[in-house]
């Protein structure tokens, strides 16, 4: 199957700032330019975590066929991402839905240079027919006084 591949989104100095913010992840790594100029990577980078949670939002998920995300496994961070270096998702189907509700992709996280940066595997809840939706939906309705009261008997009306 074809991979599905992701718009672009370029990574700032001010996500970083912001994601440390949000997470209280300061290390020094990701926050102290002086530090990180001498650290394994010759400069600040991106959290693996905050490039992975973009991700999450480059991946058009059609709300009306996928009702959640329901594991992230197997995540590996492969290369470094930089201030200013462009991800985009590489996703395709690995497991696809049998009428379980459940559907499984592997996603690769690719830089500018077509470079891996993360790779995981996701698998999301799929809504289906024979979901919670459908059998609220093969219900009959109840009748109800004003009140809201379940209501028995002949000419009650549904509401």
């Amino acid at each position: 199957m074809t991979p599905v591949v992701s718009r672009g989104r370029t990574i700032t100095e001010a996500d970083i700032v912001a994601f440390s913010g949000l997470t209280g992840d300061h290390h020094p790594q990701h926050t102290d330019a002086v530090w990180a100029e001498a650290g394994p990577f010759g400069g600040i980078v991106a959290h693996g975590m905050l490039v992975l949670s973009y991700a999450l939002g480059l991946v058009a998920l059609d709300p009306d066929r996928i009702a959640a995300l329901r594991r992230i496994e197997d995540v590996v961070f492969k290369r470094p991402v930089r201030i200013g270096d462009t991800i985009r998702v590489e996703a395709k189907v690995a497991r696809p839905d049998e009428g379980r509700g459940l559907e499984g992709w592997e996603w690769r996280i690719l830089n500018q240079n077509d470079e891996l940066v993360i790779r995981a595997k996701v698998e999301a809840v799929v809504r289906g027919e024979d979901g919670p939706e459908a059998e609220a939906e093969a219900e009959p309705e109840t009748a109800a006084d004003e009140a809201g009261h379940p209501v028995e008997g002949e000419g009650a009306v549904a509401r």
